[in-house]
């Protein structure tokens, strides 16, 4: 195929970021003793979280809200939606969080093995709206970083994905071009259609066999379909 160049997303498609959280959450539910304070069920209240924080990441991929927005939001969300009283939420809970989840080391399967494949014919690179502190330590403590040549965060460069100025951001830092450059990650609107809209082909991962969309020409289930494709 024409690439010289693949960029990767990091959460949601080479890290288990929903794994890594509902592990990060059972041990917060526990150690906090949530079902003391009214909430019965630790799988109701990951739940929960989870779908505010997809709808607040969301909105931070387009600029609509800020990190620390994000932060403040997510669990305060998710308590008050369960019925807890604003005054009895934890408050050390979203710094708990932050500091644990990071930690956890679930990437998603055969991620090392496509990742060893693709390095021996194409230079790889990560394109994360993830936070700088724990995008770096993710790669690190994942034995991620020899993989990649440039690990580019939104939040170092201030502008997040799909803004178009990212993608280009990336290109001109490997010293390449659109044409000869793909795009693998599991955000249609941030990875996928930010890709597409700058120029670059992209491909979608998909690990939970969602719908895909109409104008999405290309998609995998499992990243070891990347060593047929490419």
């Amino acid at each position: 195929m024409k690439y010289n160049h693949i960029f990767f997303d990091l959460d949601h498609t080479l890290w288990d970021f929903d794994k890594n959280a509902e592990e990060t959450l059972n041990e917060l539910y526990h150690s906090y003793q949530l079902k003391n304070l009214g909430l019965n069920s630790a799988d109701v209240f990951i739940e929960t979280y989870t779908q505010n924080n997809h709808q607040l990441w969301a909105d931070y991929h387009l600029g609509k809200i800020s990190k620390e927005v994000l932060r403040e939001t997510r669990f305060k969300k998710t308590f008050i939606d369960l019925g807890l009283s604003p005054d009895l939420i934890p408050l050390q809970f979203e710094d708990d969080y932050v500091n644990i989840c990071p930690t956890k080391t679930n990437l998603f399967p055969q991620t090392h093995e496509t990742l060893s494949y693709l390095q021996s014919k194409y230079q790889l690179h990560i394109i994360s709206n993830g936070f700088k502190e724990s995008t770096e330590y993710k790669v690190k403590n994942n034995k991620l970083t020899p993989y990649f040549k440039n690990v580019i965060i939104s939040e170092v460069i201030g502008i997040n994905k799909p803004d178009k100025a990212i993608f280009q951001y990336a290109i001109d830092k490997a010293n390449t071009t659109a044409t000869e450059s793909l795009m693998i990650g599991d955000s249609l609107e941030a990875d996928v259609r930010g890709a597409l809209n700058f120029g670059m082909d992209a491909i979608y991962f998909n690990p939970h066999f969602a719908e895909v969309p109409n104008d999405i020409n290309w998609d995998i289930n499992h990243l070891k379909e990347l060593t047929a494709l490419l």
